[in-house]
């Protein structure tokens, strides 16, 4: 998979605009390696950011507009005017994280001034990557640096996932900013979503990741992902509560029966998958391989039965390199769903073996061609 550099978008934004850039941030993507649906409930979960990022060229202009280059969709250019309520743009769709950030910022006491900015990466949309909280991340980061202002990381995740929620239209929780925002090199950051708090977790060293996009592209905004959040909060209703995180599952499990089948198997996938990632981040913390690659096995077959959010594609392309790792892999789908990538997790010593089943067999028994994407554990955009 080819990547961008630091370098490289120099260059692309002096051949653009025919100068120097001032400045140049950026921000990760992510992969989770389990807890899946559970940031929205309150719940536990455990990403790692990724070295792949959105990156943001930049130099600052007299005006209050922000003038955008998308280099990942043919340099098509957007303007944003700094001083106005931001408004969708229908002809520019990927402008609206931007607007949506902007609008956020603004709203939180930020001044903001204008620039040029160049915006790249190398992150594939629709592959359950979190491109779009990467480019939030970086956006913040960008206008932040024209305005000479600073935020806490925290809050920047907390607005970006402001901006997606309320501008977008997505209803994401906030592990995919806070992961961008905050991720560890060679860690995994085991979030509690209840209150923000993090954890980061050292990877073995002789453990590598394999994401392994199955070629199903998705759409967050036009799935059922919002459905799904929905499903959890009635769940959680049933039971007087306002989060799911707040329920046993005792007693979600005695109630079997008396809740309708569909909320009680949303519920049920929320509060086992909480449980897998405790145990998750605790093997990978010392390094016990089988009880991790059991737990990501349980989590994948949980979204499948009782969230309902696999493919069968994907369920083959999971089982498919389990059985190539044969008990020395975890793999799972990642992210919201409804296609996008598998993450497997393994000593380095085996993925070569994962990659060859998958170039081997899965175009061939689906249809759909795979793109292999080592990955490797990297810092968030504000620890860089």
């Amino acid at each position: 998979m080819n990547t961008l550099s630091d370098t490289r978008v120099n260059e692309l934004f002096s051949e653009f605009f025919g100068s120097q850039p001032q400045a140049l941030v950026k921000a990760p993507g992510r992969v989770n390696l389990i807890g899946e649906h559970t940031d929205y409930n309150g719940g536990f979960v455990l990403p790692v950011a990724i070295n792949y990022h959105t990156y943001i060229a930049l130099r600052p202009r007299a005006d209050r507009n922000l003038r955008l280059v998308a280099w990942n969709f043919a340099n098509a250019e957007a303007l944003v005017p700094l001083t106005e309520e931001q408004i969708p743009d229908l002809q520019h769709g990927w402008s609206n994280y931007v607007r949506g950030v902007v609008q956020q910022l603004r709203r939180a006491g930020f001044q903001l001034a204008g620039g040029d900015l160049y915006i790249a990466g190398d992150l594939p949309a629709g592959a359950g990557l979190s491109s779009s909280a990467s480019l939030e991340m970086a956006v913040i980061r960008a206008l932040l640096a024209l305005s000479g202002e600073t935020i806490d990381p925290t809050q920047a995740a907390l607005l970006g996932q402001a901006a997606e929620n309320q501008f977008v239209g997505c209803n994401c929780g906030i592990m995919d900013q806070l992961i961008s925002a905050c991720g560890q090199a060679r860690s995994a950051l085991l979030i509690d979503c209840q209150d923000l708090s993090t954890r980061a977790v050292t990877m073995p060293d002789d453990w590598e990741m394999l994401i392994v996009h199955s070629g199903i592209k998705r759409g967050l905004v036009g799935s059922e992902y919002n459905q799904r959040r929905q499903q959890c909060e009635q769940a959680a209703t049933h039971f007087g509560h306002t989060s799911l995180r707040a329920l046993d599952l005792t007693r979600l499990l005695a109630a079997e029966g008396t809740l309708d089948d569909l909320s009680f198997r949303r519920a049920r996938h929320v509060l086992t998958e909480n449980a897998r990632t405790l145990a998750a981040a605790a093997a990978l913390a010392s390094g016990d391989l089988r009880t991790l690659v059991r737990a990501m096995a349980e989590s994948h077959a949980s979204m499948r039965d009782d969230f309902n959010i696999t493919t069968p594609a994907i369920d083959y392309l999971v089982q498919l390199i389990a059985d190539a790792g044969a008990g020395r892999a975890g793999v799972r789908m990642t992210g919201g769903g409804f296609g996008g990538c598998v993450i497997a997790l393994a000593p380095a010593v085996v993925i070569p073996q994962l990659m060859q089943a998958v170039t081997n067999r899965y175009e061939q028994e689906t249809g759909f061609k795979p793109t292999l994407i080592p990955a490797k554990a990297s810092a968030g955009a504000f620890n860089q």
